[in-house]
């Protein structure tokens, strides 16, 4: 594990809430003139403490879509089974979001798709696919109430 300070910790939750910012811009948030901003926030990058940059988009400004979190139970469970359904879900670009879950169902996905019938046709697929899904609970998402983001990390570290 790599020891970060209070600087370090400030620079990762304003890239969590800001995205990705100019080194002056990210240096003056955090108290820091630019060079050693840029400084830390490489050695961040290069210890893997910062996988990616991403934007978030407001889907309901693209057009019509659906997010649905289905429990997945798989029909064996045996270590190759696990591997042969996780590399098999990396194939569908819908499945946005994937967890390996103990106590109960083996997976909790999250799936986007323009409507309920694309994705029952996505479902449909990975039944044919035969990736050893057993059987499903589909769960539709009404409204969100609350984006999935890191909590804060001073939470983590205390």
């Amino acid at each position: 594990m790599i020891a970060l300070d209070d600087r370090d910790l400030a620079i990762l939750s304003t890239l969590v809430a800001e995205g990705r910012l100019s080194k002056t811009a990210l240096a003056e948030r955090v108290g820091l003139s630019p060079t050693p901003c840029w400084t830390r926030l490489k050695r961040l990058e290069g210890a893997g403490l910062i996988e990616s940059y991403h934007a978030r988009i407001n889907l309901r400004k693209l057009g019509p879509s659906v997010t649905v979190f289905v429990a997945a139970e798989l029909r064996d469970h045996t270590a190759e089974s696990f591997r042969a359904f996780e590399a098999a879900l990396k194939r569908y670009d819908e499945i946005t979001g994937a967890w390996a879950l103990g106590g109960g169902f083996d997976y909790l996905l999250q799936i986007v798709t323009r409507d309920i019938d694309a994705y029952q046709r996505l479902l449909d697929d990975m039944l044919d696919a035969r990736i050893g899904l057993a059987r499903y609970f589909s769960y539709v998402v009404t409204k969100p109430v609350k984006g999935p983001t890191p909590p804060p990390l001073h939470l983590l570290l205390g």
